[in-house]
């Protein structure tokens, strides 16, 4: 009885509230000081407001301990077309709680999945959050991953041509590709390339990463032509090395379309999970998500 009493005491003292736009500077402080400090309060501030027109219910829940934050679960949301269907998401983000405020942890995550309506991508799931996930009825995405090391390939014999300059993208893409570039050029993670051949184009959204302490790393996030991208992959390693800096990329087989020859297999890759009613795995990708935004 003592311990029910506890228990509902601490409940009563811990309140939950959503993470509106006034809250962002406080929530980004609590972000740069207790989960990731490489990334500045401002850049956690300025990274939770997604760049695409999306009516957010919030940003994510929050705990509060007497008017201070002890815990936050962020969100991004976006409404898509699928199969011709009108489908909102929920992307779940950074989560972290207070060491002393753990008990509450999934007070959290109760509160964004009671939202109805909406599809839940969790794209940076680690540690504890996949088990509890996979109770809550999450489904993992194939995430088989090679990595492909960017080396100085000659650019001969190939006819390609390599774009990243923001305005010759924006010319050379129309339709449903040009809509998703619009929707993610502003997006803080998101890096932008238009590859040609022939008369075949691809257009590839990657963001740079940080693998065993070295931000050496890049990792493609949507492909348009998955054929096009397998054909001229070294050269897209070459371009990464040469003008980013870049030494490997990573690949993940479900986006790029399979494993280019220049590549390796990972013995393990991260997980990616989806909770859906409706949904199957083949309609869920990396866009309108935390991985565009956070540049961590």
């Amino acid at each position: 009885m003592s311990r029910a009493l506890i228990q509902v005491v601490d409940v009563s003292a811990v309140v939950i509230a959503p993470i509106l736009d006034a809250d962002l500077d406080r929530v980004g402080v609590f972000l740069h000081e207790n989960l990731n400090d490489r990334v500045s309060s401002l850049d956690w501030e300025r990274s939770v407001v997604p760049p695409w027109s999306v009516d957010s219910p919030n940003r994510g829940y929050m705990l509060l301990h007497e008017k201070t934050i002890v815990g936050v679960y962020l969100a991004f949301y976006s409404v898509r077309t699928i199969n011709s269907q009108i489908e909102k998401f929920c992307n779940l983000a950074a989560w972290c709680v207070l060491p002393k405020y753990r008990l509450h942890s999934l007070r959290l995550l109760d509160a964004l999945l009671k939202q109805p309506g909406y599809h839940f991508t969790d794209l940076s799931a680690s540690g504890n959050a996949v088990p509890i996930n996979e109770r809550l009825g999450f489904a993992h995405l194939d995430t088989t991953t090679a990595l492909m090391p960017n080396l100085p390939w000659p650019s001969w014999p190939s006819k390609h041509r390599m774009i990243s300059e923001r305005t010759v993208i924006e010319d050379v893409l129309s339709g449903h590709d040009l809509q998703i570039y619009r929707d993610h050029r502003h997006a803080r993670a998101a890096h932008h390339m238009v590859m040609m051949l022939r008369d075949e184009q691809c257009y590839v959204i990657f963001r740079k990463d940080k693998r065993k302490n070295f931000r050496l790393f890049a990792s493609v996030l949507y492909v348009s032509n998955p054929p096009l991208f397998l054909e001229l992959a070294r050269h897209f390693g070459r371009y990464l090395l040469l003008h980013y800096g870049v030494a490997a990329t990573l690949l993940e087989a479900r986006i790029v379309g399979g494993q280019p020859a220049c590549a390796f297999r990972l013995n393990s890759s991260r997980p990616k999970m989806f909770k859906s009613d409706t949904l199957q795995a083949n309609a869920i990708d990396d866009l309108y998500s935390e991985l565009m935004c956070v540049a961590w």
